[in-house]
């Protein structure tokens, strides 16, 4: 786990001061640009204020097509989602069931508290703002769905 979160670490310090905003700013001013590799890929991924990879709050956005899912993982702190747009589906589990999941729609808000195993998924393309304190880590509770080792 620690490898994992030093290796986002590293991509979101060389990132983050591309799309870091700590003002005011509109949706259309937003940069996005690729989500980091601990996530499966076709996301993209805009920080919108603080650093995911250090000590402190962070806001991000996450930019994901139809069909994205994101397999059954943890963090080691609580993160909060709110959906900006689009249907974003959320299930909290070892394994990602979408028989077991809630759809969340624009204006919609879920927390998965720290060490719970959840997972998500997209049924059209959606936007999710994401919050929490850092710095950010991911554990696949299946390491082979781990995007780095493939």
């Amino acid at each position: 786990m620690l490898k994992l979160a030093c290796a986002l670490a590293l991509l979101l310090v060389g990132t983050a001061p591309l799309f870091a905003h700590d003002a005011p700013i509109n949706a259309d001013e937003i940069k996005w640009g690729p989500a980091p590799a601990v996530l499966p890929a076709g996301a993209q991924i805009a920080v919108v204020a603080g650093d995911p990879s250090k000590d402190g709050i962070y806001v991000l956005r996450l930019k994901m097509p139809a069909g994205y899912k994101i397999p059954a993982h943890n963090h080691p702190t609580s993160e909060y989602v709110t959906v900006i747009s689009g249907n974003f589906h959320i299930g909290m589990g070892d394994k990602l069931d979408e028989a077991k999941g809630i759809e969340l729609t624009a204006g919609g808000f879920g927390v998965a508290p720290t060490g719970m195993n959840h997972f998500a998924w997209t049924t059209s393309d959606t936007i999710v703002q994401v919050h929490g304190e850092g710095p950010f880590a991911i554990t696949y509770v299946n390491p082979a769905d781990d995007p780095t080792k493939k």
